[in-house]
């Protein structure tokens, strides 16, 4: 009967915008929430079959579908803290609950995700937000590197945990110098004068030690002119510092320096008596140091780069050089590769953590979980997870926070249909009532 159809149609246009006021509800209360994704609900007609021409239609009424739109993307908001997490463009943070980390491995936890976070570390040194998502990434090797790690699952993924009172200190491996060399001093006739410096670098455990240099010119018969050739002896105080090393063990490097006669007084070639060689190509010489293999560029065969020799006194033109003393992490930042960077209170900076972001097919499939955080489902596809800024996923934002998606002069415009729709099926229901009430009436 069409009368009963009208009451039921009344009913589903109820219970439909029943459910899209639920979802304009919670997008208005989450306006100002971080990271929050609108729900949308969609309106979908109901038919029901009939004979056609037959004079009669029977309403089927309207069903209501919701639906989280998380490809959506908000404004980012600049903050103060580093360690605020947000993503410009496509991709998501991994984390774990806080809860899954006591009793189980957290590498066996669940892996969720979201798109922004204010991660601070707790009392554990747990890099987390106050909702408890735990912030998961790849820990980096001594030098900085990350180790091959699967990216279709979370096997390689661990909490980051950050150690506020470690210390750091990193070997001392390559060195840069550049000297200038008396060219008066290997003058024919000349008195020997060395030229020395002393380079300080650290070993393994930060301690500090030295690599003596000295340059001795090569002096021929009074009258012969400029030989233009030097003897480099290079010694290192960690084995002369040693009362069980004999004097000449100290040597680590011995080399015959030559040097053109054309303008700025570059190198021509370079002759190793003892070390570990010299390459031409690179123009580097390496020497066993007391902790290890040390690289020095000291300048390359025609070179204007490291060691000269030209008419002035011995200065040193340049002088750098890698590895540091002990030092106490006292700030931790991300970069937009999602690289977790320390920085010591000795000037170093190294990397801790490679934050990887997680991109799945189908974004709007994702299952929603509280605080903002996503799980994957059938219908999102499987994860994967890329480096910051490669595939399709965006860069790594700190200092920074993901607004809501939620426009709330739109969200108020829907109210106000979905009140006055909700009105007008309750008008249905009650004319259907009415018109019951006729029928009835009938019979008296």
């Amino acid at each position: 009967m069409s009368i009963s159809s009208a009451l039921s149609a009344g009913v589903s246009g109820l219970s439909a915008n029943s459910a899209r006021l639920a979802s304009i509800s919670d997008n208005i209360a989450n306006s100002s929430t971080y990271g929050y994704r609108r729900v949308t609900t969609e309106f979908e007609s109901v038919v029901l079959g009939g004979a056609r021409n037959s004079g009669q239609y029977t309403a089927g009424g309207v069903l209501a579908q919701s639906s989280r739109v998380v490809d959506q993307r908000g404004s980012l908001v600049g903050t103060s803290n580093p360690l605020d997490i947000a993503i410009s463009g496509r991709g998501m943070l991994p984390v774990i609950n806080l809860s899954e980390m006591n009793g189980t491995q957290a590498s066996n936890a669940p892996l969720a995700m979201t798109r922004t976070g204010a991660f601070r570390t707790d009392e554990n040194g747990v890099l987390r937000t106050s909702s408890g998502l735990v912030l998961m990434g790849w820990p980096t090797n001594a030098n900085g590197t990350v180790p091959a790690v699967p990216r279709d699952s979370a096997a390689g993924l661990q909490p980051v945990v950050l150690n506020t009172s470690g210390v750091f200190a990193e070997p001392t491996t390559g060195m840069t110098i550049g000297f200038n060399l008396p060219a008066a001093a290997t003058v024919g006739g000349s008195d020997v004068t060395p030229s020395t410096t002393s380079i300080e670098y650290y070993d393994n455990l930060g301690a500090s030690h030295s690599l003596t240099m000295t340059f001795t010119p090569t002096v021929g018969a009074e009258g012969t002119g400029r030989s233009n050739q030097w003897t480099m002896e290079i010694r290192d105080s960690a084995t002369l510092d040693d009362p069980a090393t004999p004097d000449d063990e100290s040597v680590v490097g011995l080399y015959e320096l030559t040097f053109a006669d054309a303008p700025g007084g570059p190198l021509q070639s370079v002759n190793m008596l003892s070390g570990q060689g010299y390459e031409a190509g690179s123009g580097e010489a390496t020497v066993r140091a007391g902790h290890g293999d040390i690289t020095i560029m000291i300048g390359t065969p025609g070179g204007t780069d490291g060691l000269t020799q030209i008419s002035s006194g011995f200065s040193p033109t340049n002088i750098t050089k890698n590895g540091s003393a002990p030092g106490v992490l006292t700030a931790v930042e991300i970069d937009e590769s999602g690289f977790l960077l320390g920085t010591y209170d000795n000037g170093m900076t190294r990397r801790l953590f490679q934050i990887p972001l997680v991109d799945v097919p189908n974004p709007n499939g994702l299952t929603a979980l509280d605080n903002q955080a996503y799980a994957a489902s059938p219908d999102s596809g499987a994860f994967y997870l890329w480096n910051a800024g490669d595939g399709p996923t965006g860069s790594v934002s700190g200092y920074a926070r993901e607004s809501s998606t939620t426009d709330v002069a739109a969200e108020l415009t829907d109210l106000i249909q979905t009140q006055r729709a909700y009105s007008s099926n309750a008008k249905i229901i009650q004319t259907v009532d009415e018109m019951l009430q006729e029928t009835t009436n009938i019979k008296r």
